[in-house]
């Protein structure tokens, strides 16, 4: 039916189906709508008879996809509007056409290596996912598996990680298709019906509401709610430095807290020139020690930072991270686009910040080891995974008011969500601006904040569950499919170039 259609036809009908499928997204959790999505793009590549049209048609879905899936991007670029809003709309489509590019060539290997058949698109699409997680130091958001977090599909992540997750959505998306492009035998038929059944249920049904069992222990959260525009405005840095103050100090809602967390860059002083405001957070925390982030140098090196205090308000433990935001936090060839006046986002001159050695734990004592993320450093899950040992618990601190009042915020913390469940590990999150939360092995948000409000919560911290598989073995499952399958569609199609069965 397809290839009646003109080719502006089947591009448009592709971005359509694209921006279709980024209603799985948050914000508007519709994980069903990604399936029917997928769905319509392997349909759509059925029908494309050369590699070159296969590409068009996955980068056009590609497009639609991210363009409506990552338009909170062009958030940052409006918090400075006479400086970079004129790079907004420049940043969504480039982004977007840019990362539509991997999917574009998932399709037209999947042509190129099955000139009739959709299967060979499976292993294409999910290498296509996993070269976009690692390459360029990686940018897996908005991954379709991301779209399961709140639903029982996502609880597969503990088993097989992201991309193997990835894989289910793609196999069933093609397996979908076949209905509407072919008529196999009937045991086949009534297979595919059921499998496609089975997985849309669970994609409409919640992670079971039921208790979690709780390690005893009590974690503050302290969401100060400074707009990015206001953060480092001098009047309103002391507003916000006591409104944190205030709330560390405040009595307690329960529970005494076993530690304080503030959010990343939560004071505006570089650690060297902040001992006094230390002291002063130290005193807040009284009898519970605090965490939050700051920024560092070294030389003449500049570091996003985490710090613990003690109840002098002196620095016991370090965290610089060092998975950092490109063209955020520092910019590729800083030093010469400096020269024509272009830096990151987050940073004031040249290369910006550092990145720091590597993951490691910071010890809480009673309350364990917890791995801690910086921002960003929480989309990755791969990241995660590759911790020295197994922490207690996570702990993601970030400053979401770059990213807006909408989808933006929504979306990272699906992805803190998503780290849980992986690691089956209890995950305490500070947002500046929201949302805060506290997040169960499972993945269900327990306690939280909402987004653009000030004000705190001591959240009891869930136990750890037991480790999961995918803690275990990482994406090498997954990467070792698509080699096999990648090899195994590459000889099929060998044999038939040759004229064999």
């Amino acid at each position: 039916m397809t290839r009646r259609l003109a080719a502006w036809q089947v591009l448009l009908l592709a971005a359509l189906f694209g921006a279709g499928a980024a209603f799985g997204q948050q914000p508007y959790d519709l994980p069903p709508l990604m399936l029917l999505g997928l769905i319509g793009a392997a349909w759509l590549f059925v029908g494309r008879v050369t590699p070159g049209q296969a590409a068009w048609t996955g980068w056009a879905f590609g497009l639609g996809y991210f363009m409506h899936a990552l338009q909170w991007i062009v958030s940052p670029f409006m918090v400075d509007v006479a400086r970079h809003g004129w790079m907004a709309p420049f940043a969504l489509v480039f982004l977007a056409a840019g990362m539509a590019l991997f999917w574009g060539a998932a399709f037209w290997g999947g042509r190129k290596l099955s000139r009739t058949g959709p299967w060979a698109l499976i292993p294409c699409w999910v290498a296509a996912e996993l070269v976009r997680a690692y390459i360029f130091t990686g940018f897996p958001w908005a991954s379709p598996a991301q779209s399961t977090v709140g639903v029982l599909a996502g609880q597969t992540l503990a088993w097989i990680g992201p991309h193997g997750l990835n894989v289910i959505l793609i196999g069933a998306a093609v397996w979908g298709a076949t209905a509407l492009t072919s008529r196999p035998a009937l045991h086949w038929r009534l297979l595919r019906e059921a499998s496609l059944l089975v997985l849309l249920v669970a994609l409409l049904l919640p992670v079971p509401d039921r208790d979690a069992p709780l390690s005893g222990h009590t974690i503050r959260l302290v969401q100060p709610n400074a707009a990015q525009k206001d953060k480092w405005d001098p009047d309103k840095i002391p507003v916000f430095f006591q409104r944190q103050l205030q709330y560390t100090a405040a009595p307690p809602e329960g529970a005494a807290p076993d530690l304080v967390l503030w959010s990343e860059t939560a004071i505006p002083w570089n650690l060297e020139w902040a001992g006094t405001a230390l002291e002063e957070i130290a005193r807040a925390g009284a009898d519970a020690p605090v965490a939050l982030g700051v920024q560092r140098s070294d030389d003449l090196r500049y570091f996003n930072a985490m710090i613990t205090l003690d109840q002098s308000g002196a620095v016991t433990q370090t965290y610089d991270k060092h998975h950092l935001v490109p063209f955020g936090e520092y910019m590729p060839l800083g030093d010469f686009l400096a020269r024509f006046g272009i830096y990151g986002l987050a940073a004031n001159q040249g290369h910006g910040y550092t990145a720091g050695p590597g993951a490691r734990l910071l010890d809480f004592g009673p309350l364990g080891r917890a791995l801690p993320l910086i921002c960003y450093e929480a989309v990755f899950a791969h990241d995660v995974n590759a911790a020295p040992e197994r922490p207690d618990f996570l702990i993601q601190i970030t400053n979401d008011a770059w990213f807006g009042r909408g989808a933006g915020p929504r979306q990272h913390l699906a992805q803190a969500r998503m780290r849980a469940i992986e690691q089956g590990l209890p995950l305490a999150r500070v947002a500046n601006t929201g949302i805060s939360a506290m997040i169960d092995p499972q993945g269900r948000v327990t306690a939280s904040l909402p987004l653009n409000t000030a004000g705190f919560l001591d959240a009891a911290l869930p136990a750890p569950a037991a480790v999961t598989p995918y803690r275990r073995t990482g994406d090498l499952p997954v990467a070792l499919f698509v080699l096999l399958a990648l090899a195994a569609c590459g000889l099929h199609a060998r044999r038939r170039g040759q004229g064999r069965p």
